[in-house]
């Protein structure tokens, strides 16, 4: 697809791991596609929607995506200014190997149940950390595979993850929070305005969204921005500067969060992706 560019980080005998960016032009399904091996596909920038019939996936940040092989598959894009992930193709036995049985359908091979699960803010770093080293040559191959191990154990780990639970109808509802919340990182949410937009009290809302998503808004909201700091942070010297484009109040706040998240300072981890 024209709209797709594709480069390969990491290829070795276990695995493959690529950045991919894609435009994001077109706010209309695309063709249907299928992958050839079950892959992971973490976004690390913007927003899509991947629909498998009549079900759909918010594909953010916060998530890793379960590209099912020979699976068709369609995307979207509500937002504007395109979206950009990692895509890991594992070799099929070792990530059989790693993936719980819960997580996987029955029949044979290697095929996840859900299109989706949220991943948690160590796994967010980890994404970042991969990215930022071997796109900069500083790392070697054995420990990027050793890395991409530890964050395919985390993201699929039951302490760090959460599958969508709740009904259709809900599920729909808190993914049109989500594209609402992409829209704008930097702005200041407030429940009413978020519920005057879809269009539903701020007391259902909150209810819905913690029941699908297992986290309030704020915070939901919260590890977004900090996830786009991850993936801008490495361009910024003033730190303050990208702690206002992301709407923090201040150095501070920004500074505090980020290393409640992801157990270093903004600055300290700016040195490890450099």
């Amino acid at each position: 697809m024209s709209e797709l560019r594709s480069q390969v980080l990491l290829s070795t005998e276990s695995l493959t791991l690529r950045n991919v960016h894609c435009t994001g032009t077109c706010r209309h399904r695309s063709a249907e596609e299928c992958a050839s091996t079950t892959q992971l596909v973490f976004p690390y920038r913007g927003l899509y929607l991947r629909h498998v019939g009549k079900d759909q996936a918010v594909a953010d940040a916060n998530h890793v995506l379960f590209f099912n092989a020979e699976e068709g598959y369609q995307v979207s894009h509500p937002l504007d200014g395109g979206d950009a992930c990692l895509s890991l193709k594992l070799d099929q036995a070792l990530l059989a190997e790693l993936a719980p049985k819960a997580l996987l359908q029955a029949h044979a091979g290697v095929a996840f149940r859900a299109q989706s699960q949220r991943i948690d803010a160590r796994a967010q770093a980890l994404v970042a950390l991969l990215r930022h080293s071997l796109e900069n040559g500083s790392i070697e191959p054995l420990e990027a595979e050793a890395l991409v191990l530890t964050l395919v154990c985390r993201s699929l780990g039951p302490r760090t993850s959460r599958q969508p639970a709740s009904t259709h109808a809900r599920r729909r509802l808190a993914d049109r929070v989500k594209v609402l919340l992409a829209s704008d990182l930097s702005r200041r949410w407030t429940l009413a305005e978020i519920g005057k937009e879809i269009g539903s009290s701020p007391v259902y809302l909150t209810q819905v969204f913690r029941q699908v998503e297992g986290m309030p808004l704020y915070r939901y909201q919260l590890q977004l921005r900090l996830a786009r700091s991850l993936d801008l942070i490495k361009h910024y010297d003033d730190l303050s500067a990208l702690a206002l484009e992301l709407g923090f109040s201040s150095h501070s706040h920004f500074a505090s969060a980020f290393r409640q998240a992801y157990g270093h300072s903004p600055a300290d981890f700016r040195r490890s992706s450099q």
